[in-house]
């Protein structure tokens, strides 16, 4: 039987979540389709409540949603609840929504082993949430850094991490802010330590200001692309129970986006 899944956000046109997630279904043999939704906030609720009628087995969630999606979901799984963010809904036989969120284990996959012993997060929203509790359930020595100060020292109170105004050396770096979403933005006043390893969540159809920072100084450099295939692949894991065709699925999501 056909099934459905898709990605909901406001906007959601950029995403390159379909034509990597249809690459895998394709290469999987699944009879799936996965899709763009664009839904306001304010429809947000009664959409995903309506996706499983539709033939939907589970959506992912990005920007604006995933702390409506933390609400939403009946059970969330430790990551999820730890985090405060949902970007991954399975919808259940029985009607239940479950919430789990894959860019924690998506930023480990991406990063592979050994990880460095120490990081820094740049950034204090969802995705410095999540970057900063798997680094830190990982074993890594995590501080966070944010423009402001106090949403840094309210995030590491949560997650039990350090947070610092001004950050000393770190083998990790991670950008998790909105910098390198434009193509005029700059990495001026951010604290650029001398990392060995440096993950930039943000990607985009030009190199970022991350990415070149990092090439030119001869870090390790693991992109968004990258942390995006990798939280992609575990979203499909828990919805068809099959392992991801990473390969495909990396191969496809540098696809320009149409």
């Amino acid at each position: 039987m056909s099934a459905f899944a898709g990605v909901l956000g406001f906007p959601v046109a950029h995403s390159r979540s379909p034509v990597m997630m249809n690459a895998a279904f394709a290469e999987l043999d699944l009879d799936w389709r996965y899709l763009r939704l664009p839904v306001p906030p304010e429809r947000f609720e009664e959409t995903a409540r309506a996706l499983p009628g539709s033939g939907y087995r589970g959506a992912n969630v990005t920007i604006p949603h995933k702390l409506a999606a933390h609400d939403l979901a009946d059970e969330l799984s430790d990551a999820a609840r730890a985090i405060g963010a949902v970007n991954t809904l399975s919808f259940g036989e029985d009607g239940r929504i479950a919430g789990d969120n894959t860019d924690a284990g998506g930023i480990l996959d991406a990063l592979g082993e050994p990880l460095p012993p120490t990081a820094l997060v740049l950034g204090a929203g969802g995705a410095g949430r999540a970057a900063a509790w798997a680094l830190a359930e990982a074993g890594v020595e995590v501080t966070v850094w944010n423009r402001t100060p106090e949403r840094a020292a309210s995030l590491a109170a949560d997650l039990v991490v350090a947070a610092s105004e001004r950050p000393g050396p770190a083998e990790l770096l991670v950008n998790a802010t909105s910098v390198g979403l434009r193509p005029t933005d700059s990495l001026d006043g951010l604290p650029l330590v001398d990392a060995r390893v440096v993950v930039d969540l943000v990607y985009g159809g030009v190199q970022t200001p991350f990415a070149r920072w990092a090439e030119e100084r001869g870090a390790r450099l693991v992109d968004g692309l990258e942390v995006l295939v990798r939280q992609g692949a575990r979203s499909l894991q828990l919805w068809t129970g099959k392992e991801p065709p990473v390969d495909s699925m990396r191969r496809a999501v540098v696809q320009p986006v149409f």
